[in-house]
């Protein structure tokens, strides 16, 4: 039976501060590192053992790969970086204080930035300091000036089914380190969650998902380690 694990982040520093991140690069906490940590000594207790691993090109998601592989001694192990598993890209909101940001335009305006499926927020400028535009790690790729959660599912769905699902049938067990929306999209297509109910999942960081899998990579359970 296939299996897949899904390892949202550890704490980053803009999670602490209440900022909107997005494809911004930032540092994991003292406590997103323990969080990794924990996370791989959870797997390695559970007797997990992956066989390849997937993540994005963003360093709180390879650096919370890495400090959960050590726990487990697989460092070792075949990874994959792919922007596709980048966090949704918040536009314009990236780097400002969430809360300030309620103050500004109001907390329905940001509620639906942040929480309707298919509305994105205000596009991130040109020349802005955060535009990852000539980013060498973007070489040849058309970075988005904003995402829906929509728009990140376009773009996580076709990488999910022509390299990540391929793995899974071939019978490996796979790990995902990735970020809240882009692994909520995989969650919305693996569950068949409803648009108007994705955004209100929570995705904690830190805390190894699985998913239990039959041989068509249909759902077959879902739950947290630390529940088992």
């Amino acid at each position: 039976m296939p299996k897949l694990i899904l390892l949202r982040h550890g704490q980053s520093e803009w999670n602490l501060q209440n900022r909107f991140t997005g494809w911004w690069d930032v540092e994991v906490t003292e406590k997103g590192v323990e969080e990794a940590r924990a996370a791989g000594r959870l797997m390695l207790e559970k007797g997990l053992e992956p066989d390849i691993c997937f993540t994005s090109l963003q360093s709180r998601a390879i650096k919370t790969l890495h400090l959960a592989l050590e726990e487990m001694d697989r460092l070792w192990l075949p990874e994959i970086k792919d922007y596709r598993l980048n966090e949704r890209h918040y536009g314009g909101l990236t780097g400002l204080n969430k809360q300030e940001t309620r103050d500004k335009h109001g907390d329905e305006q940001v509620h639906i930035w942040r929480r309707s499926f298919d509305t994105p927020p205000p596009e991130l400028e040109a020349g802005s300091e955060y535009d990852l535009s000539s980013d060498p790690r973007y070489a040849g790729i058309t970075v988005p000036t904003t995402e829906s959660l929509k728009l990140t599912i376009e773009r996580v769905l076709p990488y999910w089914n022509g390299t990540i699902a391929p793995e899974l049938k071939a019978g490996k067990t796979v790990l995902i380190s990735a970020h809240g929306n882009s692994l909520r999209a995989l969650v919305k297509h693996l569950s068949k969650i409803p648009d108007n109910e994705i955004t209100g999942l929570e995705i904690p960081t830190g805390q190894p998902m699985i998913y239990e899998l039959d041989d068509d990579l249909a759902e077959v359970e879902r739950y947290y380690l630390k529940d088992r």
